[in-house]
């Protein structure tokens, strides 16, 4: 599995979301964060817009859950999304669920915070198809990347070794031009980005020169 670029809607124009989608073609995913006031301090889109979302996007959605309760509400998202990450300081019963969302025909990812090591959770990495280390505090979109993730990404790589897993990594927060081959070099290989595509003159321009860099990493 080669390097995965998904960008984040959360920076693009809301009011016009299967516009913005059409702008990233070259986009492995689309991912969509959920956000719901409780787990994090904002309120973005709904399953209703992500279901109408996914009628129009060419890629699969891959969503990301920063609510509460996810052991309840990430079947649903599992539905009509090809990737659902819950996050592991929200979810009462992470194994149950990550075979949940898989019933559902979706891959199954755990989110950790920043402060939230992967050690405690190794023993998960055989029920997870993507883990998704944030590089932010999750909650905002524009924040400045956190170094102090590195080790903890490098950390998931190796732990994916000793299992023999073929996990996916995801890093979410701050990825841009300046920040990716940091997180490539340390074993990511699926990667989230906001602001730097949508903020960019050409959004897919950007997703192809961000998917070059962390190409470049690996090499």
């Amino acid at each position: 599995m080669g390097i995965q670029i998904t960008p984040s809607i959360l920076n693009a124009d809301l009011s016009r979301l299967a516009d913005e989608v059409a702008r990233i073609p070259s986009a492995d995913w689309v991912h969509v964060d959920v956000m719901d006031n409780h787990f994090v301090p904002n309120l973005t889109l709904g399953l209703p817009v992500i279901e109408a979302l996914g009628k129009h996007a060419s890629q699969p959605l891959d969503a990301h859950l920063m609510i509460e309760d996810p052991d309840r509400w990430a079947p649903a998202y599992a539905e009509v999304c090809g990737s659902v990450t819950f996050h592991v300081e929200a979810a009462k019963a992470p194994v149950r669920l990550a075979r949940e969302i898989r019933a559902q025909g979706a891959r199954a990812s755990m989110a950790l915070k920043p402060a939230t090591p992967i050690e405690p959770y190794e023993a998960l990495l055989p029920e997870l198809d993507m883990v998704l280390i944030m590089t932010v505090e999750p909650g905002f979109g524009g924040q400045k990347f956190l170094d102090l993730c590195l080790p903890k990404i490098r950390t998931a790589r190796e732990l994916m070794r000793k299992h023999g897993v073929e996990t996916w990594l995801q890093v979410d927060g701050g990825v841009s031009l300046e920040t990716i081959e940091r997180c490539a070099e340390a074993g990511a290989d699926v990667f989230v980005a906001g602001s730097a595509v949508y903020s960019a003159d050409d959004p897919d321009a950007m997703v192809e020169a961000l998917r070059a860099k962390a190409e470049q990493a690996q090499d």
